[in-house]
């Protein structure tokens, strides 16, 4: 299958907020991509548009769940998420990496903020998050291109090595496609089979039951990490055995009892199917590389398409990166109205590679052309540059990309259809 190439840089610390950094873990690492509208532009399995700003975008690393070093305020068993997060953050480079010592899953210190990557993604997920594989360095594609995602190409990201090595369960959702799957579940069968990393440790799975009488007993477990996040909230709601975990997942088909498909059995069926709880005792009852995880469902009228980027009623007709004299203020983006009828641009925006967003305001009259004066807030750069024309629901409808060899002091760049 494949996948969409993003350049661009995983960030760990920022520089001016360090307490108020990301926090990496096993599975999930911020990525600043060099060019933010391609984000935009990807499918969104749940319909949620992806969460990225100035800063970036977390990656949710495809096919794998790490045990938790932070959920709704408690963890899993520390030895085994932190190893996770530790090797995913070397994978990619990142060394000398310190957190504080009051804030344990933010990076206080570390011989790089950020560093050079990129991510095979092929959506967003139901939390604005990408979905993908990542990888340390940069990649020859094209920024945006297609790569084809085979099974080396996966034993090569960090996602599948990670797997091999026995710190991550898989995690096996409907994005993932079926050669892919059946290769990494070979990838993690046999991790189990030499009893490496967390494997060793791991309870409440098809070898056996873990008994769990309170939450500082699911704490120091070793156990599939989707499992440990029903429980918490199950615990939190004052239940005090698991004779009551069946119905209390099913009454939540969306956020609880997650749609899968059983793949030893070829037929749809729901979380509550693989999972036994009675008494102090939980189980996982097949091996999590067993069924399909479905996203969660989109909200009615919600659109999983990427926004269009296409010519609609009203175009990008030309830009003007580099006035004569200053460009800060002087910088223009031409916009023509196609149809026979007035257009209000009110709730309307230009944005541009870097994030920037200029609001619109005004109307274009029909079959004319207005010119957009950029005040900083969209900076058109010099050395190339993308610009978006997004509407009021926040649909792209217009894309246009130039490079450095067409800008030339004083000239307008016009981009021909």
């Amino acid at each position: 299958m494949s996948y969409t190439l993003l350049r661009g840089n995983f960030v760990i610390r920022y520089a001016d907020l360090p307490r108020q950094g990301p926090e990496p873990d096993g599975d999930t690492v911020k990525f600043l991509p060099d060019s933010p509208a391609l984000v935009e532009a990807l499918p969104r399995r749940s319909g949620r548009p992806p969460k990225i700003n100035g800063r970036g975008v977390s990656v949710r690393l495809e096919a794998v769940d790490a045990l938790e070093t932070h959920f709704e305020e408690t963890h899993q068993e520390l030895a085994g998420a932190n190893a996770a997060r530790d090797e995913l953050l070397r994978l990619l480079g990142f060394t000398n990496v310190r957190y504080w010592e009051d804030l344990p899953n933010k990076v206080r210190s570390a011989d790089q903020d950020s560093i050079r990557g990129h991510v095979l993604t092929n959506g967003v997920d139901a939390n604005g998050r990408l979905i993908g594989f990542v990888y340390a360095g940069d990649h020859p594609g094209a920024d945006g291109s297609s790569v084809f995602l085979d099974p080396a190409l996966a034993d090569a990201s960090v996602n599948g090595t990670l797997l091999a090595a026995g710190l991550v369960y898989p995690a096996f959702y409907a994005t993932l496609p079926a050669e892919l799957r059946t290769h990494l579940a070979a990838v993690s069968q046999a991790a189990r089979g030499k009893a490496v990393g967390i494997w060793p440790r791991s309870t409440a799975d098809p070898n056996g039951a873990a008994a769990v009488t309170g939450l500082a007993d699911a704490e120091g477990l070793v156990m599939w990490p989707k499992l440990f996040r029903r429980i918490v909230p199950y615990l939190a709601a004052g239940f005090t055995d698991f004779d009551g975990f069946d119905a209390w997942l099913r009454a939540d088909p969306v956020n609880r009892d997650d749609e899968v498909f059983l793949l030893g059995k070829l037929e749809r069926g729901n979380l509550h199917d693989v999972i036994k709880g009675a008494g102090q005792q939980i189980q996982l009852t097949v091996w999590p590389e067993e069924f399909v995880i479905a996203p969660d469902p989109a909200q009615p009228g919600t659109s999983v398409k990427p926004p269009l980027v296409a010519a609609g009623d009203l175009l990008i007709m030309a830009a003007l990166p580099d006035p004569a004299g200053a460009d800060l203020g002087h910088e223009t983006v031409t916009l023509l109205n196609l149809t026979p009828a007035p257009i209000d641009l009110a709730g309307w925006a230009l944005s541009d590679a870097a994030g920037g967003r200029k609001a619109l305001t005004g109307t274009v009259e029909g079959g004319a052309a207005q010119r957009v004066t950029l005040d900083g807030a969209v900076r058109l750069d010099n050395k190339g540059d993308t610009i978006i024309l997004v509407d009021p629901k926040g649909t792209s409808i217009d894309q246009v990309t130039y490079k450095a060899d067409r800008v030339k002091a004083g000239r307008t760049i016009a981009f021909g259809r």
